[in-house]
């Protein structure tokens, strides 16, 4: 309960106050106590408190019982004891419900609660996703080339293609950024495809969670309490505390410098805080012990809420200032020296035993520790919780639907976006490659034919020129044997008319040579009388014949 400018969580076995100043509210603190021994009111008091502060609130809605914030608590005998036993009539107690906003990483039972792959980052991402150091480093790697690239990782199927790219060409890549091995990808690229049906394509995407959405006020200026319903969200422990380790960080991330406060500027409730730190290697408890360290300086309060403070690493515990330890049991050697851990982590008070006390405390009853105005923390206390303003159940379908859809930010964050990121960008790349790959095998195949008809042509060519040649072969031939015919035509012709001349000329020098060649025999032979003349004109004309032969043979 808010009250006197502090918040008043419980009464100490004497009847006076124990308050939580507000001025060290950001300086953390711890609700830890075994099942059933009131956690979940306290939570819901100090949320109250810090409401009514006007301080906005996150609380993660483990049971279903928190959403209960809404409803203002009901008058019953029990109640009316307890506001007696406190004196809150006094104080002004009434019942009330708080402005809630309702979450939900499923859409389900809430606003849709998303972020981005690139806002988690690889490292969150290799947590809920379980990936060795091997594959843990492969994935700040691919972060690293999309960021050079300007490559946006929006959601899971991004992710899931920025991861295929690289394996594809992981020869390109590994000169500047180092081998990858296609087997490693491949084994994260089943982890995503697991933390895809563990929810994971639901809550990647846009629009994503603004966390300065957070930082509003309800109805007379009280701090709007957001609460995410993580009923099934907490089957899945390493994305339930990796989730919200995120939340952290974008608070730490986003908000400015502030220092100390008069009162902080968000309380951040961490509830089954013991997931967070399950299996948490050495890189990732660092982070969260530098969350927690500096995330008070941004006006952030962060309270752990678990069974039992070694559920907290030391480093984180020391940073936990207010305290309220419920119950514990010790039904073992291990379990009584974590009860004995737990009350030493506590500032002596002589006037009781703080390990017998733990174990001994009622439902609603426990050991409390808060700063002092010097900031020193205060001596343990044994204290009674005050009784919340609000109903201790949860809320009917109806009420939680007319939350949902009444709230401001319904309309921001209800419809998902799917923007251009690596998936589309690779998805045009696709594309633009295969008609690339198409227009060249289409050119290959143009280049073919026409290849293949330049071949076609140049054989038809060289067939017209061998034919042409041919025929002028024969032409060339025919046109030698019709000269050489000629010739021979000519020839005989010219032989013909040869002979024809010679034979006139054979034929008068014959007949001359006879003829002079018989009167000169006849002349020689005329000595010898009329036979002799006779003879020797014969005689004559065939030697005169022969003669002239002989003389113009050729």
């Amino acid at each position: 309960m808010y009250y006197d400018n502090n918040v008043w969580a419980a009464n100490d076995d004497k009847g006076e106050k124990i308050v939580l100043l507000p001025k060290y509210a950001n300086r953390h603190g711890l609700v830890a106590g075994a099942t059933g021994t009131g956690k979940t009111v306290t939570l819901k008091v100090l949320a109250e408190s810090f409401s009514d502060m006007g301080v906005p609130v996150f609380l993660a809605d483990v049971k279903g019982d928190i959403a209960g914030l809404a409803n203002p608590g009901t008058d019953s005998e029990d109640m009316k004891k307890r506001i007696e036993r406190f004196g809150l009539s006094e104080a002004g107690f009434s019942f009330n419900g708080y402005p809630v906003t309702l979450w939900d990483i499923y859409g389900k039972k809430g606003i849709p609660l998303r972020t981005t792959i690139s806002e988690m980052g690889p490292l969150l991402l290799s947590r809920i996703m379980e990936l060795n150091d091997l594959q843990s480093d492969i994935l700040s790697i691919v972060f690293k080339i999309a960021d050079d690239n300007n490559l946006l990782l929006i959601d899971t199927k991004d992710l899931k293609a920025m991861l295929n790219h690289v394996s594809d060409n992981s020869k390109e890549y590994e000169a500047q950024y180092g081998k990858m091995s296609p087997a490693s990808i491949a084994a994260i690229i089943r982890a995503l495809v697991a933390l895809e049906v563990a929810g994971g394509d639901t809550f990647f995407g846009e629009p994503a969670l603004n966390l300065t959405d957070w930082l509003t006020y309800g109805p007379e200026g009280k701090g709007m309490i957001n609460i995410l319903d993580s009923e099934s969200l907490i089957s899945n422990s390493k994305l339930y505390s990796t989730f919200l380790l995120w939340l952290l960080s974008e608070l730490f991330e986003r908000l400015p410098e502030v220092g100390d406060l008069d009162k902080p500027k968000m309380i951040f409730f961490f509830d089954e805080a013991h997931l967070l730190f399950n299996g948490a290697s050495k890189v990732f408890l660092e982070k969260i012990e530098q969350v927690v360290k500096l995330i008070r300086s941004k006006g952030v309060g962060v309270y752990f809420c678990t069974q039992n403070p070694r559920d907290i690493p030391d480093g984180v515990l020391a940073q936990l200032g207010n305290k309220i330890q419920h119950a514990l049991h010790a039904y073992t050697p291990s379990d009584q020296k974590a009860v004995k851990a737990a009350a030493d982590s506590f500032r002596v008070n002589p006037e009781f035993d703080t390990y017998e006390t733990i174990m001994s405390l009622g439902t609603g009853e426990a050991v409390v520790s808060f700063l002092e105005d010097s900031g020193v923390p205060g001596m343990a206390r044994k204290a009674f919780i005050l009784p919340p303003r609000s109903s201790f159940g949860s809320i009917d379908d109806g009420k939680r639907d007319s939350i949902i859809k009444g709230s401001m930010l319904y309309s921001k964050y209800y419809e998902s976006v799917d923007p251009d990121s690596a998936y589309e960008f690779f998805e045009r790349r696709g594309i633009e490659l295969a008609e690339e790959a198409e227009r060249e095998r289409q050119e290959q195949e143009e280049a073919k034919e026409r290849e293949k008809q330049e071949k076609e042509e140049a054989k038809a060519k060289e067939k017209q020129e061998r034919e042409e040649a041919r025929a002028a072969e024969r032409a060339e031939r025919e046109a030698a044997r019709e000269k050489e015919r000629k010739e021979r035509e000519e020839a005989r012709k010219k032989a013909a008319e040869e002979r024809k001349k010679n034979q006139a000329i054979n034929s008068v020098g014959n007949s001359v040579a006879g003829t002079l060649g018989r009167e000169a025999g006849k002349a020689a032979g005329g000595k010898f009388g009329k036979f002799g003349k006779t003879l020797g004109g014969n005689v004559g004309a065939s030697l005169g014949r022969g003669l002239f032969a002989t003389l113009f043979k050729k």
